[in-house]
């Protein structure tokens, strides 16, 4: 399956988009995602170590299942003051 999933802030800058295009196995999981995204893209693996993975607008561990026509997103750390 691909997937589209959306990136924002800073991972947004180094992607270059506000979104990418991922290949998963089937089934997969959110670990699969934050994988596939690590070895695509190799200039966000530092900051995807530190950010959340929302699957349909709910934040999910590692472990949740992704299925086809899912809506993904990784939300990079915040900061503010």
């Amino acid at each position: 399956m691909t997937l589209t999933v959306h990136v924002f802030a800073r991972l947004r800058d180094l992607a270059g988009s506000e979104t990418i295009v991922i290949p998963l196995p089937t089934p997969a999981t959110a670990r699969d995602v934050r994988d596939v995204i690590r070895r695509n893209h190799p200039s966000l693996a530092e900051l995807l170590v530190r950010s959340q993975i929302a699957i349909n607008g709910e934040f999910v561990n590692d472990d949740a299942a992704v299925r086809p026509g899912d809506e993904a997103a990784v939300i990079p750390p915040v900061s503010g003051g």
